[in-house]
């Protein structure tokens, strides 16, 4: 009886095979806009010499890596098979925010000590004010979809992506500080921001902290694994 009680607590196959095209065509869209989003980012943060502007469009560059790899592993048609890969993608998303953090810390404390001073970007903020508005809501889509699912990696690369949220509303206010201020170090404090964000979510994939398969195994509970109101065991972030 506790076995077939468990089992219903993950979806039935069709609604697994429909949150799978969910999060493909989310991850297609995540693709699409961070390909764009790094290039102008890139583009700006080179003109402007602004470290914040070049670690944000890496990030968007990481980004696509994170999503390329999330959509590697649901471009298989068997369940067991994009199973089995999880634990691989997981692996490459925390690497890419591990590289993130350190390109974007290295690149921050060169600023700080006056090799390279920013210039102001109004383009960058207005690209920093879009992301703002774009990606919590790409973010939060695929995150509903990867809990239902019980996909870590799909949870994951929903940190990913709201990460770029945090780095927008970070990137914004060191931006609009250099060009209103002409605070020029609020840039390279930013990005140090950026970076301590991204070795946190880097560490948490890594760990494989995100969501709680619905599957027998993990909706079962055993005596020694305390679950709280909906569920959720300890290290995992599988409640709304």
């Amino acid at each position: 009886m506790l076995l077939m009680t468990a089992i219903s607590l993950g979806p039935s196959p069709a609604r697994r095979d429909a949150l799978t095209d969910r999060i493909r065509l989310l991850v297609a869209a995540t693709i699409t806009y961070n390909v764009v989003e790094a290039i102008a980012a890139i583009t700006a943060g080179t003109l402007a010499s602004s470290t914040a502007l070049i670690g944000f469009g890496l990030d968007s560059v990481i980004e696509v890596s994170s999503a390329a790899a999330v959509a590697w592993q649901f471009s298989a048609s068997e369940y067991t098979v994009r199973e089995a890969r999880e634990q691989t993608t997981l692996r490459i998303i925390a690497v890419s925010f591990f590289a993130l953090a350190a390109y974007v810390t290295f690149d921050a404390v060169r600023a700080l000590m006056g090799t390279v001073e920013a210039e102001r970007s109004v383009f960058g903020i207005v690209l920093a004010s879009l992301s703002l508005v774009v990606m919590p809501f790409l973010s939060a889509a695929q995150r509903r979809a990867g809990r239902e699912l019980g996909s870590a990696t799909a949870v994951a690369d929903s940190k990913q992506t709201l990460l770029c949220t945090y780095l927008s509303a970070v990137l914004l206010v060191g931006l609009v500080l250099n060009a209103t201020l002409g605070w020029s170090w609020a840039d390279p404090i930013a990005a140090l921001v950026i970076a301590a964000i991204a070795l946190k979510e880097g560490r948490d994939a890594w760990q494989g902290k995100g969501c709680c398969a619905p599957s027998a195994a993990a909706a079962a509970p055993s005596a020694d694994a305390e679950t709280d109101a909906c569920g959720c065991r300890p290290g995992c972030d599988c409640c709304p």
